[in-house]
């Protein structure tokens, strides 16, 4: 996902260099991420108790910069140019140390761990109507793709 030309891509079909494009992956996976990290830090934050004010507030500035450059990557892959930044703030700072998909993957972890967090604490339950609907979108939307990604690579290995 760093948007560089993966050398295999002449050996894709249509399909398959679409669910490799910066545009699908946003949409598929940042963005929904994005989503996860706010409503995480947005619920962190409603606490009220100070600890949590601080973090959650860390988290909705971490989840809008990376929301940022998730529609930034979009825009740039729509424009037929390449984006000359990364998915997410983790991976940015990879990007510098030559390593963003290692990063990257931290981001991903840690995203996965807030998914946790929200369900095992209870705090999805704090979520307004609006914003359950937003992480539904977000998982359905993330889910899904993930699925008809492996899905249609097993049937065309035949």
């Amino acid at each position: 996902m760093t948007g560089e030309a993966d050398p295999r891509e002449k050996e894709y079909d249509a399909i398959q260099r679409f669910f490799i494009r910066p545009f699908f992956l946003s949409l598929t996976i940042g963005i929904p991420f994005c989503i996860f990290k706010l409503l995480f830090g947005v619920t962190a934050f409603r606490t009220g108790t100070p600890g949590f004010v601080i973090i959650g507030s860390i988290v909705i500035v971490w989840a809008c910069l990376d929301l940022l450059m998730n529609i930034g990557r979009s825009v740039f892959d729509l424009a037929g140019r390449p984006a000359p930044f990364e998915y997410c703030t983790i991976a940015q700072v990879g990007r510098m140390v030559h390593r963003p998909l290692a990063f990257l993957a931290v981001d991903t972890l840690l995203s996965f761990v807030i998914i946790c967090i929200m369900l095992w604490s209870g705090w999805i339950t704090h979520l307004s109507i609006p914003e359950s609907f937003l992480w539904y979108g977000a998982t359905t939307l993330n889910l899904i793709s993930l699925s008809l990604v492996s899905l249609y690579n097993e049937i065309r290995k035949g």
